[in-house]
């Protein structure tokens, strides 16, 4: 019934797009050009699902609406939030990811309830001890509405929030509306899938590091697997992203959080966050976040740069401390995941007893990664591990893809 619902819906927004296309979809941004350019042809073909309004503006009419959104949830230049608010959608409250509704705040970092300055709703945060939608504040909400800009890891935690905004949806009986939007790092599949055992808030799903799927395509996922508490099921319309596919290279239009400022970083960022478990700087603190690793206990001196307390990594590892190490550059991004930096940092660390924190493996989702490491395995050895499982799930996905795929 489900995929019934999304063939027509994308049948409805092709018929749409022949007839007229909203202010919105006219003024959004090219995936590859500033706001102040004009898109080429073939990049303006690209529709997001929030850019689609006339597909979903039917589905809130006459509804209390509840928006899981932030800095990334744009038409063009504006807010979806006021957007729709000019279209008279009835928002009732925000829920905020971590980063925030406005995504300002460091990873990690507490996020207070607040009102938006702007609209005067209110945002209830879904990062820290409440990370799940309370039955209280779904009482008068007749559909949620998720539009997130994901970048297609296991541990970013925007899909976590989904998860748990999909389970709270399933429990109050509430439909789930995602706008989808592309996945910068969807024309591939790799890393190791997690272990059962291993479920944490950057580790959901038993899937990969990268999973190659865009936001809708995992709820599909999660539903269609039964991995929301008490294998409910969430009623969710997917508007799909138009004239996508997982071979497209996709350059996001806004930073999706304060440490992935560019192409490059977000690029990378599959391979470089496992460092986020060890005693190596990805650079926070820097001007080039996730674009350099580096840390005092490098014995390779050929480049260095030194964390500062700045807007978005406020603390950063070693702060104030010389790092030693090596700046990434665009031949870096390949689009492969890699464990080679680890490799070289590891087997050049003066500090090798105190490398890895407990949060490796909790980011690696299995054990099995750390001890191949500390066992001295080549790359080579440590991805022929991960296959068997790797291509359990590869057949799995293919069930759940709404988009033609990249092989």
């Amino acid at each position: 019934m489900q995929h019934l619902l999304l063939l027509f819906i994308s049948a409805l927004i092709s018929l749409k797009q022949c007839s007229t296309q909203t202010e919105e979809s006219r003024s959004q941004t090219s995936v590859t050009s500033s706001p102040e350019t004009k898109p080429e042809v073939e990049d303006a073909l690209l529709l997001t699902g929030a850019q689609q309004t006339a597909a979903y503006l039917p589905l809130l009419k006459g509804k209390r609406v509840a928006m899981v959104v932030n800095q990334t949830s744009m038409i063009g230049k504006k807010h979806l939030v006021d957007s729709l608010l000019t279209r008279g959608v009835n928002i009732k409250l925000i829920y905020a990811p971590e980063h925030g509704f406005r995504g300002e705040a460091d990873a990690g970092a507490h996020i207070n309830n607040a009102n938006d300055s702007k609209t005067g709703l209110p945002i209830f945060s879904l990062y820290g001890k409440n990370k799940k939608p309370a039955a209280a504040q779904l009482k008068e909400i007749d559909v949620v509405l998720f539009d997130i800009q994901d970048v297609g890891t296991r541990f970013y935690t925007y899909i976590s929030t989904m998860h748990y905004v999909m389970e709270a949806c399933a429990e109050e009986n509430k439909t789930l509306l995602i706008l989808d939007r592309p996945n910068p790092n969807g024309y591939y599949v790799d890393g190791p899938v997690r272990d059962e055992k291993l479920v944490s808030f950057v580790g959901m799903h038993p899937i990969p590091i990268v999973h190659g799927l865009t936001v809708g395509e995992l709820a599909q996922m999660i539903n269609g697997e039964k991995w929301l508490a008490g294998q409910r099921t969430c009623n969710i319309t997917v508007i799909p992203v138009q004239n996508y596919t997982h071979q497209t290279r996709y350059s996001l239009p806004v930073k999706p959080s304060p440490n992935l400022p560019n192409d490059l970083a977000v690029q990378v960022y599959p391979s470089i966050c496992l460092f986020e478990g060890t005693n190596v700087s990805v650079g926070r603190g820097t001007e080039m976040p996730f674009q350099v690793l580096g840390s005092p206990f490098y014995t390779k001196k050929a480049y260095s740069f030194t964390p500062k307390s700045l807007p978005g990594a406020t603390n950063p590892p070693h702060l104030n401390q010389v790092c030693y190490g090596y700046k990434l550059t665009p031949a870096d991004a390949e689009g492969t995941f890699t464990v080679k930096y680890i490799l070289d940092f590891y087997q050049n660390s003066t500090n090798k007893e105190k490398f890895f924190t407990n949060f490796f493996t909790t980011l690696a989702g299995t054990p099995a990664l750390k001890e191949q490491i500390l066992a001295g395995k080549t790359e080579d050895q440590i991805r022929a591990s991960w296959q068997p499982a790797l291509q359990a799930y590869k057949k799995m996905r293919k069930q759940y893809l709404l988009y033609p795929d990249f092989e």
